[in-house]
């Protein structure tokens, strides 16, 4: 008994030493592309709600072993503050490389327009940029992982 309590103990301590997701605003948004310069990078907005994001993210993580090299993959959870558990479970369980970040704006229109001005907020949404931090693509709704591997492909 006394091993199944020590066991549980450090599970429950894991567990709360596992990473969080990171808080985003516009502010943040540009410093974390202009960090990636250099890199093909895929923006992925996703929420634990939307059950196309659910489906995508697994194939998003598979695509970025694939690719690897100049190439990385960023999530950003639209989830609300309730959820941000939940969001953060669902990366660990799926593999999402970590860091992982949640939108925290204090105004969602504001950061929404900041990453592209034709975005109404819909999900999922990905965000392609090149390896001079250019904007080259927008892909809201689900999407197709040839098409986004090809696109991705072009920028190599």
């Amino acid at each position: 008994m006394r091993r199944l309590a020590v066991l549980l103990f450090l599970g429950v301590a894991w567990l709360a030493a596992q990473p969080g997701l990171t808080p985003l605003d516009e502010a943040g948004y540009r410093k974390l592309l202009a960090s990636h310069k250099g890199r093909i990078l895929l923006v992925d907005f996703w929420a634990t709600w939307c059950e196309p994001c659910l489906a995508e993210l697994p194939q998003l993580v598979q695509l970025e072993k694939k690719l690897r090299g100049g190439f990385k993959l960023v999530t950003i959870s639209a989830d609300d503050p309730e959820q941000e558990a939940d969001a953060a479970k669902f990366l660990r369980k799926s593999g999402v490389p970590l860091p992982a970040y949640i939108k925290r704006a204090a105004d969602d229109e504001k950061f929404i327009t900041s990453v592209d001005l034709k975005w109404s907020g819909a999900l999922p949404a990905l965000f392609l940029y090149d390896r001079q931090g250019r904007k080259v693509r927008s892909l809201v709704g689900e999407t197709e992982m040839a098409v986004l591997e090809a696109a991705i492909g072009k920028l190599q």
